[in-house]
């Protein structure tokens, strides 16, 4: 190519990087601001996005996740778009070894969640009953989110009601469950004592919501791989991109 022509490729790669990492930071700012939502008023967002967002809620302390990954963006976008901008050599390699990072820890994540499945839910079960525990009939949001998911999933508590046993809430209401756990009329079954003393009496299993809640997510796998697979190939396309300013630099 003539030296006009190389010109005109790198100016052009150099304004398609500038808008790319303007729209990841823009991106970034926005779930940045959806996790302070989420953080502050929860109940919104389950009455806004329904029965699925409230089950995730219930593994992942959403607020905290969309905060860090918003902040993550913020810093990827401004790293890409200023450093194409002002062209610097510096800024585009930062911005190449953040997503380098983030892509490596994405496939470490995808490889450990594929063959270690057991264990992962093992610990997360290990995880969400202690806090159940504790924050049941404390946290008002946490309450309602769950009492959300138990009514609307046909559950009780993460792997069962045996999960409020020594509870907050199982200490302070004179050893009862809760009122989700006690009765299920939309099933057709039996109406439960509150003692829950003999549950194997009544014509239904009390399960719990932990392999209702995965079942949702297995449902939605498709569109999460096939989003993650796009995620990957735009990090690994910003990656190339950079590392060709980069190079072009020197050549300047």
């Amino acid at each position: 190519l003539s030296p006009g022509a190389k010109m005109g490729c790198f100016t052009f790669i150099k304004v398609m990087m500038i808008l790319f990492n303007l729209a990841i930071f823009l991106c970034g700012g926005t779930l940045l601001g959806v996790g302070i939502w989420v953080k502050v008023d929860g109940q919104s967002f389950v009455d806004i996005f329904g029965t699925l967002s409230s089950s995730i809620l219930q593994i992942v302390n959403v607020s905290y996740v969309l905060i860090v990954i918003g902040s993550i963006l913020l810093v990827i976008g401004f790293l890409g778009c200023y450093g194409a901008q002002k062209e610097s050599k510096c800024l585009l390699m930062m911005f190449f070894s953040v997503v380098l990072i983030i892509f490596i820890v994405e496939v470490a994540v995808a490889v450990v969640a594929l063959v270690y499945t057991s264990l992962a839910e093992s610990l997360l079960s290990a995880v969400v009953t202690p806090i159940l525990k504790e924050k049941y009939g404390v946290d008002d949001t946490f309450t309602h989110i769950w009492n959300t998911t138990m009514t609307k999933v046909h559950c009780c508590g993460l792997n069962n009601y045996t999960d409020f046993n020594d509870s907050v809430w199982y200490n302070t209401h004179d050893g009862t469950y809760p009122e989700q756990c006690l009765y299920f009329p939309f099933w057709g079954c039996c109406v439960l004592t509150t003692s829950l003393a003999h549950p194997h009496l009544c014509g239904c299993p009390l399960q719990g919501c932990f392999d209702q809640i995965l079942e949702e997510i297995r449902t939605n796998a498709g569109v999460a791989g096939g989003v993650a697979a796009g995620i990957a190939a735009l990090e690994i396309a910003a990656m190339a991109v950079s590392m060709y300013l980069y190079c072009r630099l020197d050549e300047k």
